[in-house]
């Protein structure tokens, strides 16, 4: 078997995974009445969001789809359309994700704070898995068909062109849904703020889902598809097969410490879920780097090692500013804290 066939079936497990965690999401308990119909008001203000605009978005996708057929050529055109359903479908999985686990999470934190964990911590794994499993699938499924990673730069032209809109407009909806609710509540009711007597707090969290959930998950998709693909042109031009290989490789070996170090992530009844979550990110880039050595080393020989550090650096970076952001934002932190203690003395009697 060609080496290359690995990165499509390591997309395809990503997949598997995301619906097995998908799956076990489902089976927890919703919670009371009034829980479920507020989560399932907001999946179907989400879901209602997301079919307008993927409607809105059809006419513009066929119309640059036969440009590019007419002008580029049907392999050109494919590779279009296959990244713009790709996306979509990447953001119908994580909004389903998002908007059945809400209810979910929140009844396991009355019992347990490592279930809750565990419940959130799935459901934004699906998220992830399947953005990474469709990117890496498609691209992979393509390069196969066709052997030129030029032709599949296409592919990185229809997943942003998506991104864009989703990115976009699901920001602005997100801003206008949470000014609106609060000039209908605050300003003009007079009621306190994601009060369940103001209805509009149901657009607001529609909103929150819709912004950082299919919004940043079309753009991280984007993102990791067209970096893939810049990737293999680089190593095309550079090393020739062996570099067009490399970054999908990579890929499924960065899809491989992702999902064993999703089981490193829980927390005791008074731990952090910080540090949980610190656990995996930090088993996912030391996994990754071990990988990382030996297959550059076996592919690209003596330049290997040159190639590794490469990986190294960006996968420390990535800790660092894991560390950084963690730093100022964490409750636990000074620079936090000191804003809340300046608060607390610029307004005490």
């Amino acid at each position: 078997m060609e080496l290359v066939y690995i990165a499509p079936a390591a997309g395809v497990v990503a997949l598997l995974f995301a619906a097995y965690f998908m799956a076990s999401v489902l089976k927890e308990s919703p919670g009371n009445q009034k829980m479920q119909d507020i989560s399932q008001a907001i999946f179907e203000g989400a879901m209602a969001f997301l079919n307008r605009q993927y409607k809105t978005l059809i006419p513009f996708t066929v119309i640059i789809f036969a440009i590019l057929f007419f002008v580029s050529g049907y392999k050109l055109a494919v590779s279009f359309l296959v990244g713009a359903v790709s996306s979509a479908v990447a953001g119908y999985i994580g909004m389903t994700s998002t908007t059945k686990s809400n209810a979910r999470t929140t009844e396991a934190a009355r019992t347990s704070l490592n279930k809750a964990l565990s419940v959130s911590f799935r459901a934004g794994a699906v998220m992830g898995l399947a953005v990474v499993g469709l990117a890496l699938l498609g691209v992979s499924i393509l390069y196969i068909i066709f052997r030129d990673p030029v032709v599949i730069n296409s592919f990185a032209f229809g997943a942003s062109a998506i991104a864009f809109f989703a990115r976009v407009g699901g920001g602005i909806f997100t801003k206008a849904a949470d000014v609106g609710a609060d000039l209908v509540g605050k300003v003009e009711a007079g009621i306190p703020e994601d009060d369940p007597r103001n209805p509009a707090v149901i657009a607001d969290n529609v909103g929150d889902n819709v912004g950082d959930t299919a919004g940043m998950g079309a753009d991280l998709f984007e993102s990791y598809g067209a970096t893939a693909i810049a990737a293999m042109l680089i190593g095309n031009t550079v090393f020739g097969l062996n570099g067009v290989l490399f970054p999908l490789l990579l890929g499924a070996a960065g899809i491989f410490a992702a999902i064993v170090s999703m089981f490193f992530v829980r927390t005791g009844e008074d731990g952090d879920p910080q540090t949980a979550l610190n656990y995996g990110l930090w088993g996912t880039n030391l996994i990754t780097a071990v990988i990382a050595y030996f297959l550059s080393t076996s592919v690209f020989g003596d330049k290997g090692f040159g190639i590794f550090i490469a990986i190294l650096a960006g996968l420390v970076v990535n800790v660092l500013v894991g560390m950084i952001t963690e730093y100022y934002t964490s409750n636990a932190k000074p620079p936090t804290q000191y804003i809340a203690d300046a608060s607390w003395h610029s307004h005490r009697p």
